[in-house]
């Protein structure tokens, strides 16, 4: 869009050209299906086979260990829902997680503690942190499995996993986390981590929409949810998305490689913004900590109302979210920031921007000036 700033790009971002170029060849000549035995179909298995290959070595697995899905809310939904089926048939499971995780992990969760387990979910401090005691303290003989996300999308808060998950796997347990906001962002080593499964989307590092991955490390049980064919060693049957997959490895190659000076860019211009809010409008909290997932900058304005704030950004061309995509629309507060302790009267003003490739100080210094005026109006006709 012409004259536009987009500063969302925790909830998509732009497709990376080495992503399309990538792509392009399965969308057309090159369609085969993947499981299918004639030439076609080998290029295709090729093609989805060397982006499994380039996949697990930005994150430290082998080849084996990575099952391509849908995207992040499916790998969620197979890490938790795989795991409890596999290890319920000697009685009943216990399932950790924690009350600032993304929709597609503390939904399934709640749907399996009706279903076929029991479930704790861990409190966090006023910057969204989950303490590795806190979470040792909940495992209990018969947890299965903790779910703790890498980064939050909603604050940007970077959780201290690898403790996290020692406090579960030192009971014998399994430990997942949603990397989906990490993954391409920050460094990102499965054994790093010390964990068992972790989830990723493409989206999310420039990365096509509709495709994603679960990295189960050899030796994980997990169970299908869904049943079809054989692909992706039986643990998710259906077609692969050939030209997705293709576009992710690309994608997550280039991620990597430019990450150094995209971390340091998109962290200088998250710094800038934050601090020339408390310079330039009144009433500012900042939510996001130090430590997070770089160009996050979470902010709660004082008697404003966040959605009317989005509307009027949205009207000059500007984009940024209250929260979670996935949540758009909901009148009600961020979980996460009820999880926080945030005031109700400042999570209704909480509005979060996201900084990304493509980014620039202008776009910052321009946004800055136009939140002024329009947080200015917005405070001038709320009743006293």
């Amino acid at each position: 869009m012409a004259n536009s700033v987009y500063l969302d790009h925790n909830a998509t971002t732009p497709l990376r050209d080495e992503a399309l170029d990538a792509m392009m060849p399965y969308l057309t000549a090159r369609f085969g299906n993947a499981s299918s035995p004639h030439a076609y179909g080998r290029d295709a298995r090729e093609a989805v086979e060397s982006a499994r290959d380039s996949i697990a070595s930005c994150i430290g697995a082998s080849p084996s260990e990575i099952v391509f899905t849908s995207g992040g809310t499916e790998a969620d939904n197979l890490a938790l829902r795989g795991v409890v089926e596999a290890h319920t048939k000697s009685g009943r499971a216990h399932l950790l997680t924690s009350a600032v995780e993304h929709h597609a992990v503390l939904e399934i969760a709640h749907a399996l503690e009706g279903q076929s387990c029991t479930l704790s979910v861990v409190g966090v401090d006023r910057h969204a942190m989950v303490d590795p005691d806190a979470v040792r303290a909940a495992v209990r003989s018969e947890t299965v499995l903790g779910s703790v996300m890498l980064a939050n999308n909603e604050i940007g808060t970077i959780q201290p996993i690898r403790a996290v998950a020692e406090a579960v796997r030192e009971r014998g347990a399994l430990f997942h986390t949603d990397a989906v906001q990490g993954v391409g962002r920050v460094p990102v080593d499965v054994d790093a981590l010390g964990v068992d499964l972790l989830s990723m989307s493409a989206h999310k590092f420039g990365g096509p929409k509709g495709v994603g991955a679960l990295y189960v490390r050899r030796g994980v049980t997990i169970s299908p949810i869904q049943r079809g064919g054989s692909q992706e060693r039986n643990i998710r049957p259906g077609t692969e998305n050939v030209p997705g997959i293709v576009g992710m490895a690309a994608a997550l190659r280039c991620s990597l490689a430019e990450m150094e000076d995209a971390s340091s860019l998109l962290c200088d211009l998250g710094s800038y913004f934050a601090s020339h809010l408390h310079t330039t409008v009144q009433g500012v909290h900042v939510n996001t900590p130090e430590h997070s997932v770089p160009g996050t900058v979470n902010v709660s304005f004082e008697g404003v109302d966040a959605e009317l704030l989005i509307v009027g950004l949205d009207m000059e061309g500007i984009s940024v979210s209250s929260g979670s995509a996935c949540a758009s629309g909901a009148m009600e507060a961020s979980h996460v920031l009820a999880a926080m302790g945030l005031p109700d009267e400042l999570a209704a003003g909480t509005v979060r921007f996201s900084f990304g490739r493509g980014n620039t100080l202008d776009d910052a210094t321009h946004t800055l000036g136009v939140l002024d005026r329009l947080i200015r109006r917005a405070r001038k006709h709320v009743p006293q």
